[in-house]
């Protein structure tokens, strides 16, 4: 028998030579290892992130987190604050520059301080004076901005004139919609109008239009009833306003120009793919798009981006190369990426310049930028350039989806991209021959990158939308080979031959392909269960999704597996959300109990695009047309009453003497009207919306919790201006003859 004395027996358990038999073997998952070996794991790591440069990544997430902290302040803070922060913690980082992790703390918190400073400034730069009440009357100004609707048109006009509205009071810019179809951007119109101040969010945590349209610079939104007429204009057209103008024009054309000549909704697809209006895409295309998850094909980004200056890349390196002394003494590769840089810059100004078109020109001009400086560009990093730009020039689009899934999706790709490259090749593939490897390589691509985005973006979609696509795999495997290889080269022919009039054989062949994009997003939308209803679950969720994304992506060490400790604590959240038992209209229009079986019942008449928020919050997949919502509800023509499972009654009444005795025999009364009389229940008058606005309740044990839409104590420059003042019973005991519609709320969301 072999014997092994303590320093040999040492040195073979190292090697593995000592081997416990398979009975006895124990893997564990976390090696058992003192506390100081850990934190010697941890300094290696960091140092090793800090030698690859990853630390630089992080800048915009420190800039997001003093986004977020000043957009929870309860009233407005002043720039003075935050800028004498970041000067002071940039004094000290370069004071202490030696040690390199008191840099590390001082240029972060320097970065947050930017973030604050830079929302600060941005809400002073586009403050203007929103309406304060419902207003009918004249309203005159240009139109600055014209989108064609299915039925009519939705525009923006620069007001010049809005008379019984104080001057200081009126607001600068207005949305409204119109039947008329003959206006054009430029126009000065003169019109009657019926206004209302911006929404705020149709149920509490909800998102907030009101401060989408303050950041729009949007004052109000309504409709126009009547006529509209031309009218002189009273001062020329501001300069700024004259090329956005211009711009506008020429999206109109040419997205008229391309829907005619596709045809239907393939035609309006097209139009959207170049030109970023999205207008005449119908809700049932809209619906059938994202059921299939392709819906990001219509919104102007990075494959679109890539894919348009890709082609000017090589058309101009092309045509360079055809003259010999060009291709001998002129940097050819260089002039071509100056031509593509102009080029993707022109096509992001003229397609709208969105939170998303953003991401992708700053990312490719960074990466063109790369070749005139003979320096090879980092993804990584051009991702973060990009969203420390975005966030400075616009700090608002953090808390929107666009910004959220955008940035997501692509710091997702860029890392699983990182992670491939470390991989082997594939050695059986790559014997394969011609026409099979690219083919096959390509399904692979598709199909991960695919899951990949779908994994990063999916919180975000729940979050915003409450919905869930589990067959967008599918659909992006079947469409984006013709949207790659048929509809975007096509869009950029048909760009580049449109200004001589030989576009139409580009338009053709584009709304052809875009045609067959629309029958497959229909196939797949129509298999059961294609778009899942999720419950809404809260912030707090969200904001540990995101951590462990940005954990698992930012990092390249073993640090990212830390990745789930945030992401098993959102995945706790928001399995168990929670849902409020009733939910009432801003309004006072209608009301939204849980009855006795747990389903939620309808009383009143909300609006449809408030209901469908609603009932999609809930995780409710029925449409705000089923009749089994009214089910349950004990209705006449003044009121209705729903039981809750505790056996507690809510009263909805629309008439005053079915206020009386509501208040008598029910547990919680909600009313449209303003009572000013005693009442024994729990009451939710006009008043109390007009000061609260949406409000949801949960019925707790022997009462109520109240959430409502505008916090009291929240004074920000975007919330509803409340009146001192009640206004007396008589003048008051009618509902405001304008009320917020289905579209008017929908056109605030985007």
């Amino acid at each position: 028998m072999l014997s092994y004395g303590p320093d040999e027996r040492r040195s073979r358990v190292r090697a593995g030579a000592l081997a416990l038999p398979a009975r006895r073997r124990r893997v564990a998952l976390v090696p058992a290892l003192p506390l100081h070996e850990w934190g010697g794991r941890l300094r290696r790591a960091l140092a090793t992130e800090h030698e690859r440069r990853r630390l630089f990544n992080w800048l915009p997430v420190c800039m997001g987190a003093g986004v977020l902290l000043y957009f929870l302040a309860d009233r407005e803070p002043g720039p003075a604050g935050p800028l004498t922060g970041l000067a002071l913690c940039a004094l000290a980082g370069l004071l202490t520059r030696r040690r390199r992790m008191v840099t590390a703390v001082c240029i972060a918190a320097a970065a947050t301080f930017a973030g604050f400073a830079a929302a600060t400034l941005r809400t002073a730069s586009v403050a203007g004076p929103a309406l304060a009440r419902n207003h009918v009357g004249r309203l005159t100004g240009f139109v600055e901005t014209l989108e064609q609707r299915e039925k009519g048109v939705r525009i923006v006009v620069r007001v010049t004139d809005l008379p019984g509205v104080e001057p200081a009071q009126r607001p600068r810019r207005v949305r409204v919609s119109t039947p008329m179809t003959t206006l054009r951007p430029g126009d000065h119109i003169s019109a009657t109008a019926r206004l209302l101040p911006p929404p705020g969010p149709a149920r509490p945590g909800g998102y907030d239009f009101a401060r989408d349209a303050f950041f729009q610079g949007i004052g109000a939104v309504g409709n126009i009833a009547g006529k509209v007429a031309l009218a002189p204009a009273p001062v020329p057209m501001p300069r700024r306003l004259a090329i956005a103008v211009a711009i506008d024009q020429a999206r109109n054309g040419l997205t008229e120009r391309i829907a005619t000549s596709g045809g239907g909704q393939a035609g309006a697809m097209a139009a959207a793919l170049v030109t970023g209006k999205r207008g005449l895409i119908s809700e049932e295309t809209n619906n059938d798009l994202r059921a299939a998850g392709i819906y990001h094909i219509v919104s102007i980004s990075g494959l679109h981006m890539v894919l348009a200056a890709g082609t000017i890349f090589w058309l101009a390196r092309a045509l360079l190369a055809l003259s010999q002394t060009a291709a001998l003494h002129w940097p050819v590769k260089k002039l071509a990426a100056l031509a593509a840089m102009l080029g993707a810059t022109a096509y992001c100004i003229f397609s709208g310049a969105e939170v998303a078109t953003e991401r992708s020109l700053i990312m490719t001009l960074v990466m063109l930028g790369a070749i005139l400086v003979d320096r090879p560009a980092l993804s990584m990093r051009n991702l973060a350039l990009a969203a420390m730009i975005v966030l400075l020039r616009e700090p608002e689009a953090l808390l929107g989806p666009s910004f959220q899934m955008s940035f997501g999706a692509v710091a997702a790709l860029i890392a699983f991209a990182e992670r491939w490259q470390e991989r082997a090749p594939d050695a059986a593939a790559a014997s394969w021959p011609w026409p099979l490897r690219p083919l096959w390589l390509s399904a692979i691509g598709i199909l991960t990158t695919t899951m990949v985005a779908t994994a990063a973006t999916a919180p975000y979609g729940v979050y915003h939308f409450q919905t869930f696509n589990p067959f967008g795999l599918l659909g992006n495997a079947l469409a984006l080979p013709f949207v790659s290889l048929m509809v975007m080269p096509a869009a950029v022919f048909g760009v580049l031959a449109y200004p001589f009039g030989l576009d139409w054989p580009a338009w053709a062949l584009m709304g052809w392909a875009s045609g067959l994009v629309l029958q497959l997003a229909h196939w797949v939308a129509g298999i059961e269960r294609s778009t899942l209803v999720l419950p809404a679950f809260g912030p707090l969720a969200l904001l540990l999704f995101s951590l462990a994304l940005l954990w698992l992506t930012l990092w390249t060490t073993a640090l990212r597996f830390l990745a789930a400790l945030p992401l098993a604590g959102g995945l706790a959240l928001a399995s168990a959300p929670s849902r409020p038992d009733i939910l009432i209209e801003r309004d006072g229009s209608g009301v939204l109990v849980r009855g006795a079986e747990g389903k939620m019942v309808l009383a009143g008449k909300p609006s449809r695009f408030v209901l469908t928020q609603w009932l999609h919050a809930d995780g409710d997949a029925r449409s705000p047309d089923d009749a089994a919502l009214r089910e349950g509800a004990a209705c006449d023509a003044r009121g209705c009453v729903i039981r809750l499972a505790d056996g507690r009654s809510v009263a909805y009444t629309r008439d005053r003497i079915a206020l009386v005795e509501d208040c008598r025999r029910a547990d919680l009364v909600v009313t449209s009207l303003y009572w000013s009389a005693p009442c024994a229940a729990r009451l939710i008058d006009r008043s109390a919306l007009i000061r609260d606005g949406a409000t949801a309740y949960h019925a707790a044990r022997g009462g109520w919790r109240a959430y409502t839409a505008d916090e009291v104590t929240r004074l920000r420059p975007w919330t509803r201006a409340r009146p001192e003042t009640r206004p007396d019973t008589q003048s008051a005991a009618a509902p405001s003859p304008v009320t917020a519609e289905p579209a008017q709320d929908s056109d605030a969301l985007q």
